[in-house]
């Protein structure tokens, strides 16, 4: 039974040495260490970490945030070890899945997390439906006015210029031009 420790900073400015040493004070064998955010899908030395773990030993970080891009991919991750029989343990939360109480302790938290999480998203919706109701529409300000939308008109109806063109003449994307284009632009 092995423990195997896992640490991550998200820039290479950082520094390890916080979370290496603790993970070494909690007598990991082997200590995988990664340079890069959390938010990214490919994580090679986690992994590395995760290919390396065997039935009885158990993936030790230094704080749950370490290991997981989010709470749902910290449960799958979390969901995962346990499958395969190992446990994971975090040092500053207290958290050790190998005991019946760690493991409650791990399901509350992410429980909590994904409720919290989802009343975000609730309260998002409802903010942006009551916005919706009085006239307003999310997302940025229009690049394009209506006269700059007449003038791209104009310039395609011309057949002289591509999309690319009038979309770089007006500082904008070609979707935005295709989508003023698709629009019933009344002239002034």
């Amino acid at each position: 039974m092995a423990s195997v420790g896992y640490a991550r900073v998200s820039t290479r400015e950082q520094n390890l040495d916080a979370q290496t040493d603790a993970l070494e004070a909690a007598a990991c064998e082997k200590v995988f260490v990664e340079h890069a955010s959390g938010v990214l899908a490919k994580r090679p030395a986690l992994d590395d970490a995760l290919d390396y773990l065997r039935d009885g030993d158990t993936l030790v970080v230094t704080k749950l945030d370490r290991l997981g891009r989010s709470v749902r991919n910290l449960k799958e991750v979390a969901d995962g070890l346990e499958r395969r029989g190992v446990g994971l343990k975090a040092l500053s939360q207290g958290i050790d899945t190998t005991t019946p109480g760690g493991r409650l302790f791990f399901h509350m938290l992410a429980a909590i997390a994904e409720f919290e999480h989802d009343l975000i998203v609730e309260r998002t919706k409802d903010g942006l439906a009551a916005a919706r109701a009085r006239g307003r529409k999310g997302g940025g300000r229009s690049k394009m006015t209506a006269t700059k939308a007449r003038q791209a008109r104009t310039m395609y109806d011309e057949k002289t210029y591509t999309v690319q063109q009038i979309a770089e003449t007006f500082g904008v994307s070609r979707g935005t031009i295709y989508r003023h284009l698709g629009e019933d632009i009344s002239p002034a």
